[in-house]
């Protein structure tokens, strides 16, 4: 019995992008500040447009008077680009198989242990019939795979907006550090969502605006935005896909030919006179 249960294949999404960075700034780099009740855990919130709706009248972001708690990061996603010219791993365009199952590349493959073992069964039947041995097995057996076929991956590069934003200096400079610090020398990092990997760049300009010159009523504010370029890729078109996610598929374990011998004009040892099988 098969157990494709077990054959766990999440495909990479848009979903998949956005929460593996998510994740990675809410729990890789984890951004904590000091503020008047002491260390405090920045929350990080995505901003689309229901997160909108919820920073506006979530009660757990604003006092009583309405005024933003801060210190608060946000998340947003704000271009996807597909650039012919980068392809990632696959630089042709591979076409699905043209059936009901689709698939282009292999994405995993293992032993089918039931067909196997019947084919071998099989093979030492016909051994102990033949040989009048019992027991033995093909010095090379066959064995069956079972390959599980996925659509191509196309290749997008997406950038993000991270805004921080503080009520004091002192807590932007500590949200601004790790983002600098985390990477080292460089500005590149991997994160991972469904066993799926992204490659990410931190742009090396952070923009910064305040409202500290204005002597005005209005809420003072350090804000800073942080952009992140991402080299993802998606596979399949999601729930609008006609075709299974992950096909299966099983190898040919044997390929015989019966012979010919009318054709290839072999012996019959057992006949006295001659012995083709023509005339």
């Amino acid at each position: 019995m098969q157990n494709d249960e077990f054959i766990k294949h999440e495909p990479s999404t848009f979903e998949t992008i956005d929460t593996g960075l998510y994740e990675w700034v809410n729990n890789n780099i984890d951004l904590h500040t000091k503020t008047n009740k002491g260390i405090y855990k920045v929350p990080v919130l995505w901003l689309g447009t229901e997160r909108a709706y919820q920073v506006k009248n979530d009660v757990r972001l604003r006092d009583k008077v309405g005024k933003l708690i801060l210190p608060l990061v946000t998340i947003n996603r704000s271009s996807v680009t597909k650039d012919p010219n980068f392809k990632g791993a696959f630089q042709a365009n591979l076409f699905e198989n043209n059936d009901y199952r689709g698939g282009a590349i292999t994405n995993t493959s293992r032993i089918n242990q039931d067909k196997t073992q019947n084919f071998q069964n099989s093979l030492i039947q016909q051994s102990s019939s033949n040989t009048q041995e019992t027991g033995r097995l093909d010095e090379n057996p066959e064995v069956i795979y079972d390959y599980y076929n996925t659509p191509i991956p196309v290749y997008v590069t997406i950038n993000y907006d991270i805004t921080l934003r503080t009520e004091f200096q002192q807590q932007m400079n500590d949200l601004m550090q790790p983002f600098i610090t985390t990477t080292g020398q460089v500005n590149c990092f991997i994160f991972e969502k469904d066993g799926h990997r992204f490659e990410s760049f931190i742009q090396q300009d952070y923009s910064m605006n305040n409202n500290t010159t204005n002597i005005g009523e209005d809420e003072r504010m350090f804000e800073t935005k942080i952009t992140i370029k991402v080299l993802g890729y998606l596979i399949g078109e999601g729930y609008s896909r006609k075709r299974p996610q992950l096909a299966r598929r099983e190898n040919r374990a044997k390929i015989r030919f019966t012979g010919e011998r009318r054709i290839l004009g072999d012996k019959a040892p057992w006949k006295k006179k001659d012995k083709d099988y023509r005339d």
